[in-house]
C-alpha cells in the first residue's frame, strides 16, 4: 500500500482532484482523505496550501512510484525550481510504502516530515489510522493527534466531494 501526500497552493480546487484522478495510474485507489488548508511553509509569504492524501494498492517499487509522481506533476503544470518552498500547482510525495524503510540521495521512506508536519500526518492518518509507522511503531492516528493540537490546519469539507469523485 502506497500512502501519497498531495499539496497545492496554485488553483488547488482544480489541481487536487485532477491529481487524485491521475494517481489511478499507480494502481487501485483505496481511499482519499479530506482536504485541509494550512499556511505555506517557508521564508516567503504565499497563498495557503490545500493538502490531502491518497492510499493506493500497487505492486510498483518506490522508484517506479516516484517516477510516476514526477510525471503526473509535470502533466499538471508543476514547475520545479531551486526553491523547495516555491508555490506549486501540485506536489506529490510518496510518504509510506507498506512497512518499507528506504533512504536514498533524493528521498526517504517513511518520509521524515510525517513526524513533524500536521498537514502530512493528519490526512495520512485518515486513510488508515491504525497503520503502524515502520520505524517508530506508533500508529498514524497517534502521530497525527500529537501534531494536530498545535497546528493551523482547517478542514475543507467543501472539497471532499471534489476529491472523492
Amino acid at each position: 500500500m502506497a500512502f501519497i501526500s498531495l499539496g497545492s497552493n496554485i488553483e488547488p480546487e482544480t489541481y487536487l482532484p485532477r491529481a487524485v484522478h491521475a494517481l489511478g495510474d499507480l494502481g487501485e485507489l483505496v481511499a482519499v482523505s479530506h482536504a485541509y488548508q494550512n499556511p505555506a511553509v517557508g521564508p516567503t509569504p504565499q497563498a495557503d496550501f490545500l493538502n490531502a492524501a491518497v492510499l493506493v494498492r500497487t505492486c510498483l517499487s518506490a522508484f517506479e512510484i516516484r517516477g510516476t509522481l514526477r510525471s503526473i506533476e509535470a502533466q499538471l503544470d508543476r514547475v520545479r525550481t531551486e526553491d523547495k518552498y516555491a508555490p506549486r500547482t501540485i506536489d506529490l510525495d510518496l510518504c509510506l510504502l507498506g512497512m518499507q524503510s528506504l533512504k536514498t540521495e533524493h528521498f526517504q521512506i517513511p518520509d521524515p516530515d510525517i513526524l513533524e508536519r500536521a498537514h502530512l500526518a493528519v490526512p495520512l492518518a485518515e486513510l488508515m489510522p491504525d497503520f503502524l509507522h515502520p520505524d517508530l511503531g506508533n500508529t498514524l492516528a497517534v502521530i497525527a493527534a500529537a501534531l494536530r493540537s498545535g497546528a493551523a490546519l482547517t478542514l475543507r469539507e467543501d472539497l471532499v466531494l471534489g476529491l472523492a469523485t
